[in-house]
């Protein structure tokens, strides 16, 4: 795992979690740090394209050299009273599963 303070309560890493979908495709919980993190409120879904040669991809794996990267952002609590916690994940077309980019302890709206 690799961590960077960017600004107060929010780090930068790129570690492997596991989500949980409902049949819709919305998360429902993510795990991490060896808990189940139930999502709290509504989550925010967006893609990016970048080039498969800055992504580190074999050739032909984008199409058009073009590659989709899908993100989530999730608003989570480890327990009915405990503060929400925003985490950012996306899923690389290079990657196996999702990971985790960015975690914030400030609500977002």
């Amino acid at each position: 795992m690799t961590a960077v303070q960017e600004q107060t309560g929010q780090r930068t890493l790129n570690e492997p979690v596991e989500i949980r979908f409902t049949p819709q495709g919305v998360p429902l919980a993510v795990r991490w740090q060896g808990r189940l993190w139930p999502v709290a409120a509504q989550p925010l879904h967006w893609f990016s394209r970048c080039y498969w040669r800055e992504a580190n991809m074999p050739a032909g794996r984008g199409q058009r050299n073009i590659v989709d990267v899908e993100f989530w952002r999730l608003q989570v609590r480890a327990t009915s009273t405990s503060p929400l916690r925003t985490l950012e994940v996306r899923k690389h077309p290079g990657w196996d599963g999702w990971h985790l980019v960015h975690v914030s302890d400030e609500e977002w709206t």
